[in-house]
């Protein structure tokens, strides 16, 4: 599943019950990589429950810069943490053209 990025790129992806804390680590290691940011979004209008993840879901926007060779190693973060938490579920996906 890995290939070149040629355009800017949007992912959303979300894990339920994941907890915030899991969230921030899963952010600060994908903005390790060179284009890459990160914001987690807010769960959407549901009453408040606390059994429930405080993150609705987390964008991950790749820059037009990212280096296509560094794709396995956001993928390979992506796996470890599905391994540990389960499965990533897209919550939404857009590409921007420029």
């Amino acid at each position: 599943m890995v290939s070149d990025v040629a355009m800017a790129s949007v992912r959303r992806l979300s894990c339920p019950g994941l907890p915030l804390a899991v969230y921030r680590e899963v952010q600060a290691h994908l903005q390790q990589l060179p284009g890459v940011t990160v914001a987690l979004l807010p769960p959407g209008p549901a009453p408040f429950d606390y059994q429930a993840s405080q993150v609705g879901s987390m964008s991950i926007t790749i820059s037009e810069e990212f280096p296509g060779h560094e794709a396995i190693y956001l993928e390979q973060i992506l796996d470890y943490y599905a391994q540990r938490f389960g499965a990533w579920q897209p919550a939404e996906s857009t590409t921007k053209e420029t």
